[in-house]
């Protein structure tokens, strides 16, 4: 199968949400695949299916957390996301990588920062406790030179429950 014909399975495989349990082996093999796409494309879908099925991609989160230290940062932004919408799902899934995450406040990309202020957020909307502790990271994204990324951080605080940021 050609590079677009499997992203093309994939992009119609985001919309069949009653395939998606069954699809995720195969969905987690292809973050070895050769392409960049196919892996950003996997990293995301593996992302939404975490989000409603976080036990059945818990054995893929090792995979998608080593994206984390990726030297491609559209494969760090995926991860940082996906790991966020899984930890959306289930906290527990995505536990051991979540002071990981933080590295990416500080990523030279700033797609990737603002990937961590979005998954935080999504994290934090089932478990904002856990964040109590970590406002200073969301403080220093208040500064931050890209104005999406100071938008996002000054939201942050209204969702992860503290009003400091």
């Amino acid at each position: 199968m050609t590079e677009s014909e499997l992203y093309k399975e994939l992009g119609a495989l985001t919309k069949e949400k009653d395939r998606w349990k069954e699809s995720i082996p195969h969905v987690s093999s292809l973050l070895t695949h050769d392409s960049v796409k196919i892996q950003a494309k996997a990293l995301w879908l593996l992302g939404e299916m975490g989000r409603i099925y976080p036990q059945s991609v818990q054995d893929a989160v090792p995979a998608i957390a080593s994206f984390l230290d990726c030297p491609e940062p559209l494969l760090r932004e995926r991860a940082v996301n996906a790991l966020g919408r899984i930890g959306r799902g289930s906290y527990q899934v995505i536990e051991p990588y979540w002071t990981d995450l933080f590295r990416s406040a500080a990523d030279e990309e700033p797609k990737v920062r603002l990937a961590f202020i979005w998954a935080s957020e999504n994290i934090a909307t089932n478990t904002p406790d856990i964040y109590e502790k970590h406002m200073p990271v969301f403080e220093k994204l208040l500064h931050d030179v890209n104005e999406k990324t100071k938008a996002s951080a000054r939201r942050s605080g209204e969702v992860t429950g503290n009003d400091r940021v």
